[in-house]
């Protein structure tokens, strides 16, 4: 069982930055592939990034290729996604989410991921 723990959204202007932390409960952190989701409000969920438990391959949505950047350190249990120049669009719930044993790849499937944390908000104001 692993448990996923969100935090560092808010409210940002168009063009600032967040980074969003993503911190897991358990021993085998590294077997996981991470993924970063969201949802708008009306919309369905939608992938945003993902990195493999390895931390050598990484996938980002097309919206937000260039502008954000996902990051895992094992030896604290976290993932992170910095989100730079953000947009109005990008404001949504985000989710962490665990692929188990999931070393070398990525998927951008959410119904393929495991476990999911409570969600964190992020709103950008034009």
């Amino acid at each position: 069982q692993v448990q996923l723990v969100e935090s560092g959204g808010g409210l940002v202007q168009a063009g600032g930055s967040l980074r969003l932390s993503c911190a897991a409960s358990g021993r085998t952190f590294s077997n996981y592939a991470m993924g970063w989701f969201r949802q708008a409000p009306g919309k369905e969920r939608e992938f945003v990034a993902a990195i493999s438990g390895s931390g050598g391959s990484t996938a980002y949505a097309d919206s937000v290729k260039g502008r954000f950047t996902i990051s895992r350190d094992s030896a604290k249990n976290t993932v992170y996604l910095q989100m730079n120049s953000l947009k109005p669009e990008d404001t949504a719930v985000y989710y962490c989410a665990a692929d188990a044993n999931r070393y070398f790849s990525t998927r951008t499937n959410d119904r393929e991921y495991d476990y999911w944390g409570q969600g964190t908000q992020v709103t950008v104001s034009s």
